[in-house]
């Protein structure tokens, strides 16, 4: 067991101990009655040293943990709180402590619909129920990036039970760039998160390439028991290793790219790299920088790219380079060509 977790259940023992005022606690009191909440945790025995006790009335008596506990002595052996009524457990919650909570219970509300989180759904409510009794026109110090609109969501939940369940998906799904709608078997390994998305990850054949489907692009969820599940072992760090966001373009080696990086962001890159696999090549007198990442190429990150304007600049490998300045190149013509009009 944890150090930490010992230290905890030491803490808890104590403060139980002296919650009791029809008791007189001496200090080898204390030490039987944690070595004893040890045993009943860890069972087995774990002898707690005189000296371990005095620390911890003493860490309790502390700021430390926020417990700021009362303990005294009396009679020069015996020790008990001194307000009857205090305890660790009924500290009050810290301005920063409701900001944090409150913005913790709003995220993990997005998943309500989630099984994953059906054993926290009541912990949530007392969190809030604590939080509006706690909290007095305080405002909330963190904003967390939401969509609480997205499309799709409504579909995690079953579909994460069926990757847990191996049960092969009947799925109904439109592209953006199809017309109509296409239904086909799929087998799931993953659910994905990128960029405020959720895509599902798998195979529609085990001779197909793996494939991500966008949940608000899936139409209808229905199942399959016939067809046996393609149950593979998907390594999604080593899939995803050399990749930026969901498109791995199969048969493609990740190859070496060379940005440029003005001074303006240089900062920013350097501070936040675009990949893991980033390196800095060398720094310039005008503060701009070159990198160099080893990246499969794929839809994904030459949004990226693009999202730098004139800030990056692609110097290789040729054919990206090229694809970048095409693309800018038909930018500027657009709002060329639409610049009349706005006149």
């Amino acid at each position: 067991m944890a150090q930490t977790k010992n230290a905890l259940i030491r803490y808890k023992t104590i403060d139980k101990c002296l919650q009791n005022k029809y008791r007189q606690w001496t200090l080898d009191d204390l030490i039987e009655a944690v070595s004893d909440a040890l045993y009943e945790y860890e069972g087995k025995e774990n002898p707690v040293s005189k000296r371990t006790i005095q620390a911890d009335i003493q860490m309790m008596r502390s700021e430390k943990l926020g417990y700021n506990a009362p303990i005294v002595v009396y009679d020069k052996k015996f020790y008990k709180y001194e307000d009857e009524d205090f305890s660790i457990t009924d500290i009050p919650l810290t301005e920063t402590d409701i900001n944090v909570l409150t913005e913790t219970v709003s995220m993990l509300k997005q998943f309500k619909d989630f099984s994953l989180f059906t054993d926290v759904s009541d912990i949530l409510q007392r969190l809030e129920d604590k939080i509006y009794a706690e909290k007095s026109n305080t405002q909330p110090v963190i904003h967390l990036d939401k969509n609480e609109n997205l499309k799709g969501l409504h579909f995690l939940d079953e579909l994460y039970q069926a990757i847990i369940k191996k049960v092969v998906l009947k799925i109904r799904y439109k592209s953006f760039k199809s017309r109509e709608e296409s239904a086909f078997l799929f087998h799931a390994f993953i659910l994905k998160e990128f960029n405020n998305r959720w895509f599902l990850v798998g195979r529609r054949k085990k001779s197909q390439p793996i494939a991500n489907l966008a949940l608000d692009r899936i139409i209808a969820i229905d199942y399959d028991f016939q067809t046996p599940y393609i149950d593979e072992v998907f390594d999604a760090d080593r899939y995803y290793k050399n990749t930026i966001g969901v498109t791995v373009n199969s048969g493609l080696q990740a190859r070496k790219i060379e940005l440029w990086i003005d001074k303006i962001n240089a900062p920013y890159v350097i501070t936040k790299p675009l990949h893991a696999t980033q390196r800095l090549i060398s720094t310039h007198a005008d503060g701009s920088i070159i990198i160099h990442l080893l990246i499969i190429v794929n839809y994904e990150f030459e949004r990226l790219l693009l999202g730098f304007g004139k800030g990056l600049e692609v110097l290789k490998p040729a054919g990206l380079r090229n694809r970048m300045k095409q693309i800018l190149i038909g930018a500027l013509e657009n709002y060329e060509e639409n610049e009349s009009l706005l006149q």
